[in-house]
């Protein structure tokens, strides 16, 4: 029987420069669209399984382009909520070798930020769902968002579907008065499984491993080290029963190491890593990382090393694709998984 994950955030207009161009320079925008949750929905209908996205989005033609690109992909939007003036934007300049790719936003009173709880009759959106996927980028748009996701949180939690967050700490977007410290512990108290990169946990809660700076990595990073993490994040969050921790060496803005760590039940399983030399696109990386775990965890049910491996291997392929999206098929993932990294023509 398939599963159904239903996930929960704001999906944007991506104008991004063409190849490597400044801000600067660009005189045309290539037009796509992305967002955290909206990017996980993408990857779970590729991988074969029913996954639903809610939103809100303004009545006007960009929003209708957005919701038709959605259905070519085969995610749900039957409830998407209409209303508010406008969809949020974000600007991608893409960095190359030592100058770091830069994104602007222009969300401030976007549709989703104006949402508020009882806009969505979540009993009805959640009932038979698997899942449920939120990103702390929510919780940051807005009091209402925040609560609103709150309210999901806590439906899921009494019709015992199984929540999921990726804390995805964004600096820039906690604007109206509340930080995240403030914000975040009461969600991610009725989350199951917790995802995290090497600075969200201490921006967002001051749990971070001994000695580390995430600005020095020089693409070396030991897993072993983020197993407090792990169990801090744990230990904090009671209902959690996994914690993992994507990990991203950076050697330039081209060249990551990439790998991850999963702690569940005790033990800490380490994914292999990979060297990828040649980004064509990172921004994505951690929602298809996101993606390919929940395949993975609904998959191999009874194999956690084989569900980060999955992720993984997801989310190396997605460096080499364009867009926000992850346009990768299980059996391409897990050609990878087996060893087969050679990009060999197939025919």
């Amino acid at each position: 029987m398939s599963k159904r994950i239903v996930t929960f955030g704001e999906i944007m207009l991506r104008l991004a420069t063409p190849g490597y161009e400044r801000f600067s320079q660009a005189s045309s925008f290539a037009a796509t669209f992305g967002g955290g949750e909206a990017n996980v929905a993408v990857s779970l209908a590729n991988y074969g399984l029913e996954a639903d996205f809610v939103t809100c989005l303004p009545k006007n033609d960009i929003a209708e382009s957005c919701i038709m690109n959605l259905k070519k992909y085969g995610v749900g939007v039957n409830n998407i909520l209409r209303g508010g003036d406008r969809m949020g934007i974000y600007f991608l300049e893409t960095g190359a070798v030592a100058r770091p790719s830069k994104v602007v936003y222009d969300r401030a009173n976007s549709s989703i930020a104006e949402i508020a709880p009882g806009m969505v009759n979540w009993h009805e959106v959640l009932k038979g769902a698997d899942w449920f996927h939120w990103t702390g980028i929510t919780p940051a748009l807005s009091q209402g968002a925040a609560d609103a996701c709150l309210e999901a949180i806590k439906v899921a939690n009494e019709l015992g579907v199984t929540v999921s967050t990726d804390l995805n700490y964004r600096k820039n977007l906690w604007k109206y008065g509340k930080k995240a410290s403030e914000i975040m512990p009461a969600l991610v108290e009725g989350c199951d499984v917790i995802l995290g990169n090497e600075e969200d946990a201490e921006k967002v809660f001051g749990i971070k491993p001994e000695g580390f700076n995430v600005a020095h990595t020089g693409g070396e990073i030991n897993a072993s080290e983020f197993e407090s993490v792990c169990t801090q994040l744990m230990k904090k969050f009671p209902r959690a029963k996994k914690a993992i921790i994507t990990l991203r060496g950076s050697i330039n803005a081209n060249h990551n190491t990439w790998g991850g760590v999963l702690y569940s039940n005790g033990n800490l399983y380490q994914s292999k890593r990979y060297d990828i030399t040649h980004i064509v696109d990172r921004v994505g990386g951690g929602d298809s990382f996101m993606g390919g775990l929940i395949y993975g965890l609904l998959t191999f049910t009874d194999n956690d090393q084989q569900a980060l491996e999955f992720a993984v291997a997801a989310s190396c392929l997605k460096h080499t694709i364009y867009g926000d999206f992850n346009m990768v098929t299980v059996n391409e993932v897990e050609a990878l998984m087996g060893g087969d990294g050679s990009g060999r023509v197939q025919r």
